[in-house]
């Protein structure tokens, strides 16, 4: 069964394991969330599922989203993504996911908004190449050049690199372990780094990506020469000779 849920990044740390190697993960507050909202494929041509994360003041909310909210009990809710899963009869509207949803080994993708950068040229933005630095080069080292032709077509082509706003942007991580659950706490610890700044929104769903299990070693060549050259740089041929 496919499992989703919304969480909230703490930020980085390290932990060890049996042989005492250093895994370095990121922790995630994930959940409690609240299935605010279930859609099918009747009334609304598919199947989904709404969930809604962290509490909030009435005062923040507008009538319509806290009449939205009214229909899954009591809680105010701040954030709100919907989920497509493969099987959605399962869960209904009040229910309430927590971290435990995940177990430690599962393979998942994490959706968040990177971190933003302000306004940045050409060369730190799209790793563009920088002008020559003499003969004539000029005070225009790291500007951006040529925008394109002249007289035709008259324009520059529309998805040309330019200075800009760099970041915040939906980044999607894909094929991460979780490595350790603390359903108390509702922290889920997973192995490497996932996108955005420490209190950002991210998003934890099953993996997309097909794992292939593993079926055990390699088992060793019964050639007699490649064995043999395995064991002795000297091949076999060579000690027969």
């Amino acid at each position: 069964m496919e499992k989703a849920i919304i969480g909230k990044k703490i930020g980085m740390t390290q932990i060890f394991d049996e042989a005492g190697k250093v895994i370095p993960v990121t922790v995630i507050e994930a959940g409690p969330c609240v299935v605010v909202q279930k859609k099918t494929t009747e009334n609304d041509g598919y199947e989904a599922v709404q969930l809604g994360f962290e509490e909030t003041e009435a005062k923040k909310l507008n009538k319509p989203e806290t009449g939205h909210l009214a229909k899954a009990g009591d809680k105010l809710l701040k954030h709100l993504k919907e989920f497509r899963l493969d099987d959605c009869s399962k869960l209904n509207v009040g229910d309430v996911i927590t971290a435990d949803v995940f177990a430690a080994g599962d393979h998942v993708d994490v959706t968040g908004t990177s971190k933003g950068k302000g306004f940045a040229g050409t060369i730190k933005r799209w790793n563009a190449g920088r002008g020559p630095m003499s003969h004539g080069g000029g005070p225009v080292h790291r500007h951006a050049g040529s925008m394109g032709s002249t007289s035709s077509p008259s324009r520059i082509f529309k998805g040309k690199i330019g200075a800009g706003h760099m970041g915040v942007e939906q980044v999607t991580v894909q094929n991460l372990d979780v490595v350790q659950v603390d359903p108390e706490l509702n922290l889920i610890a997973i192995l490497g780094a996932v996108p955005g700044p420490k209190g950002g929104i991210v998003y934890i769903k099953n993996t997309v990506k097909n794992i292939a299990e593993k079926k055990g070693d390699a088992g060793i060549s019964l050639n007699p020469q490649k064995a043999s050259a395995r064991v002795n740089p000297q091949k076999a041929s060579a000690r027969r000779a």
